[in-house]
């Protein structure tokens, strides 16, 4: 709290509080509240300007009892004068900044600032592999983890082309699906559906939205994946491109159905 009598412990506080404003003016919560912040600085220059002045009053009042470090007393007048011209110099562009503060304030004070916006996440249908080709994967689970396996799906994720994708094809959930007997893995933006026993697995990844395009939310119960032909021989797939060789990077197959070479 300010003394109001004591100048050098006032001038320690202000010191500290300018600290502590440079600190918390690094981001705003709200930014509303940047007018307040430049109302409080426009006070805090216009009482800057007077202690300036009050400072060079007391230098100017001082001159006569004052010396110099060699003991001289001419020398401490001049040094007195300069420092009250200085600090007089220093009030005039307080005066200018008073000025600059004040315009910004009131060009402030006109800005509506609209609430920022607020994403959900949902999650979007990357690829979904049944029979031959989601043993594989499955097995490169079992072997490697699961990591291993989010990490090889991705090789289907084409980013917008795949997210385009799913939401023109409805594969847009609010939490990506698990189905009876699926586990489940997650990383970084990836969740990974599997099923050794039904002998499929899916990726899905997760994609923010407005929350005011959010639709309303559906039932989530989880319900069986298509039924799976007889066999291990068949395989679905669902992806923003055409499937391509197991072997080949589905980068590749992608270059090469652009190109119309054969598979």
């Amino acid at each position: 709290m300010p003394t109001f009598t004591d100048p050098a412990r006032d001038a320690a506080e202000a010191s500290e509080a300018l600290r502590g404003l440079a600190h918390a003016t690094r981001s705003f919560d709200h930014p509303a509240d940047t007018y307040a912040v430049i109302g409080g600085l426009l006070a805090g220059a216009r009482s800057l300007r007077q202690v300036l002045d009050q400072l060079a009053t007391a230098h100017l009042n001082q001159q006569h009892q004052v010396t110099d470090e060699a003991r001289d007393p001419a020398g401490g007048a001049v040094e007195a004068v300069s420092a009250a011209d200085e600090l007089h110099q220093a009030g005039t562009l307080i005066d200018q900044a008073h000025d600059r503060l004040n315009a910004a304030m009131s060009h402030s004070g006109r800005i509506v600032w609209n609430p920022p916006t607020q994403l959900v996440d949902r999650w979007v249908g990357v690829v979904f592999l049944q029979g031959e080709d989601a043993d594989r994967v499955l097995d490169l689970i079992d072997r490697d983890g699961v990591e291993a396996g989010i990490e090889h799906l991705s090789g289907w994720d084409y980013g917008d082309e795949t997210t385009d994708a799913a939401l023109e094809n409805g594969d847009v959930h609010d939490h990506a699906p698990v189905y009876a007997g699926d586990r489940q893995a997650e990383t970084g933006d990836y969740a990974m559906s599997y099923n050794p026993q039904a002998g499929h697995v899916a990726l899905y990844r997760r994609h923010l939205i407005p929350a005011d395009h959010a639709i309303d939310p559906t039932d989530d119960t989880p319900v069986p994946p298509p039924d799976r032909p007889a066999g291990r021989d068949t395989a679905r797939r669902h992806s923003g491109v055409r499937d391509g060789s197991w072997f080949e990077h589905p980068g590749v197959a992608a270059v090469k159905q652009t190109r119309g070479l054969s598979w």
